[in-house]
């Protein structure tokens, strides 16, 4: 494309194209996506990142590999029935949009026309392209976030959690299999310990980066690096894509930008991703004129526990429960729903904050966390990590507590065991140094709910959720607890969780039209630069609104990458 041309498509003639015709900044998955699809176009790439090379993938490597999709064989076999518009009256019910939609220069509009893009992705081409390059996908679909079960309300009516032979790294693998197969070719260039401090910007037009070489660094995947400046840098190309990830490793910027409505960010909040993941290139990316939107919307999981084995500063792990543990604030009052495991993540945070307490608890006994208990991250599922689908599904249908969950009840320091309510009550009290839970309470409301399960006709939420759920072959099979009483004795011992605040998503970010360009705060693309992944809220700034159905961060990061490498490809 001439310089005439490039400026015809809405960006400022080029700067000369001294060092390579994109700048990808960041090597998470977003990251990678556009590189492998501006390299497989032809393009020349500078991919900068400043951590090393040990961390290709980002947080993609640590996470379950769940991906959202719509109207597939796996769910068919299961004989769950979806469709495009049953996902998107549930897309849309839960994400909420409410800050202009409709007008160009709303916050949620461009998020809103992504995830019209994204529906349309997952029901269509998502499944058939990513098996084309070898990924497959566990036969039993999970059920994230499913709400209440009624249309119209936040959730999932059906399950759609594709998890991914291989989890993160899995998901990852094609990607960075590409990648590196176009720097073998010349097309790539990997500048690792590469830190951006500044977008330069020639005649309004972004035209290459600039910041610090860090010093080389052995650091393992994950862990901290050092910050220490060993000398300068510069690199010119007519377009940067920034792909740099959220802020929920730094906790002042997560603090910084918790919303009103959630009443003061909690005293106490847990880290689900590495310290990287640290928000600095959104505000560098503003600073060069980006307009950034809905930066009070995160994604903070409430069923989070403290890594007895950290890697990363505050390390946290979340539980994915089904919905039998009962679930209590900091002084042992039941929630009412949304307040059950694996209904409504922001519901729950709610719930949470309004109880005054940055703390929940789950209460359950032996027999629930043998089949119910899985443990987000790749490292958390080594079976499926290492793709032997016989030996993680066996894990999940033999009555056992699995290796990684049993971990955390030998050595977690969130968790106590007890064989009666009051000796169990002790104990947690004795965990938080204050006698908050009262034993009688305590086991009033468990028997009241043990009652309610032995009722065929019970109208608890809770029971009902239970059922609905046994009403599923998938959670049937590897993911629900027969319906019976929580104090059976021979189900012990019990078990209470301590349950934290773990960050993790960012929501909000960089706003961008459906083809990656960044915009201004006039809704005007800024010339040369793009963004994708987590600092695009996933695509437009915000294509989740404000709550997440679960199986979209990697997918928005597969899709907004795809998007912005290949109309990156057609630019120059």
């Amino acid at each position: 494309m001439t310089a005439s041309s490039l400026a015809g498509a809405g960006y400022a003639a080029a700067a000369p194209r001294t060092d390579a015709d994109v700048i990808v900044v960041g090597l998470g998955l977003a990251g990678l996506v556009a590189a492998a699809e501006l390299a497989d176009r032809g393009k020349r790439v500078v991919i900068v990142d400043q951590e090393n090379g040990k961390n290709v993938g980002g947080q993609a490597f640590w996470s379950l590999g769940g991906l959202f999709m719509i109207d597939t064989p796996e769910q068919r076999l299961l004989g769950v029935r979806d469709s495009y518009e049953r996902a998107r009256t549930d897309w849309f019910a839960t994400a909420g949009f409410d800050r202009a939609p409709q007008d160009p220069r709303g916050e949620d509009y461009w998020g809103r026309r992504w995830a019209e893009a994204y529906l349309q992705f997952a029901a269509g081409e998502k499944r058939a392209w990513l098996s084309s390059m070898g990924m497959a996908w566990v036969p039993v679909v999970g059920w994230a976030e499913r709400g209440d079960g009624r249309p119209g309300r936040p959730g999932n009516t059906v399950p759609r959690f594709h998890l991914t032979l291989g989890t993160g790294p899995g998901v990852m693998e094609p990607f960075e299999r590409r990648v590196r197969a176009a720097a073998a070719r010349g097309r790539i260039e990997f500048r690792f310990r590469h830190r951006v401090d500044e977008l330069v910007t020639t005649g309004g037009a972004v035209t290459g980066v600039r910041g610090t070489v860090l010093a080389a660094s052995s650091a393992a995947r994950g862990t901290p690096s050092s910050r220490v400046r060993a000398g300068d840098f510069a690199i010119s190309a007519p377009l940067v894509i920034v792909a740099s990830g959220g802020i929920g490793g730094n906790q002042q910027l997560v603090r910084d930008s918790w919303p009103a409505r959630l009443g003061t960010a909690p005293a106490r909040l847990i880290t689900g991703v590495p310290a990287h993941v640290d928000g600095r290139m959104i505000g560098i990316t503003e600073r060069a004129g980006a307009r950034v939107v809905n930066r009070d919307r995160m994604w903070h999981y409430t069923e989070g526990l403290r890594n007895f084995a950290p890697i990363w500063p505050g390390h946290g792990i979340r539980v994915l429960g089904a919905p039998t543990s009962m679930w209590f604030d900091g002084r042992g009052r039941r929630f009412p729903s949304p307040g059950i495991p694996s209904y409504d993540t922001l519901g729950t945070l709610e719930l949470i904050q309004r109880s005054g307490f940055d703390h929940s608890w789950f209460v359950l006994n032996k027999r629930i966390i043998e089949k119910e208990f899985v443990l987000s991250g790749s490292e958390q599922n080594p079976e499926l990590t290492a793709k032997n689908l016989v030996a993680y599904l066996a894990n999940r249908v033999i009555d056992d507590v699995p290796k990684p969950v049993q971990a955390f009840l030998d050595r977690g320091v969130d968790f106590v065991q007890a064989r009666t309510v009051a000796e169990l009550a002790r104990k947690m009290n004795g965990l938080v140094g204050e006698r908050l839970i009262d034993a009688a309470d305590l086991e009033r409301q468990i028997v009241a709910r043990d009652r309610e399960a032995a009722n065929p006709r019970s109208t608890d939420p809770q029971i009902l959720g239970i059922k609905r759920s046994l009403a599923y072959t998938g959670d049937n099979l590897v993911r629900t607890t027969p319906l019976g009483p929580i104090l059976d004795p021979a189900a012990g011992p019990l078990i209470a969780i301590r349950m934290n605040i773990l960050t993790r998503k960012t929501l909000g970010g960089l706003q961008t039209d459906l083809s990656g360009r960044v915009l201004d705060a006039d809704g005007t693309p800024i010339p040369g630069l793009m963004a994708a992944g987590e600092a695009a809220g996933f695509g437009g700034g915000g294509v989740h609104g404000y709550r997440s159905l679960e199986g979209t961060f990697l997918g928005g990061c597969i899709f907004s990458g795809r998007q912005a490498g290949r109309a990156a490809a057609r630019m120059v």
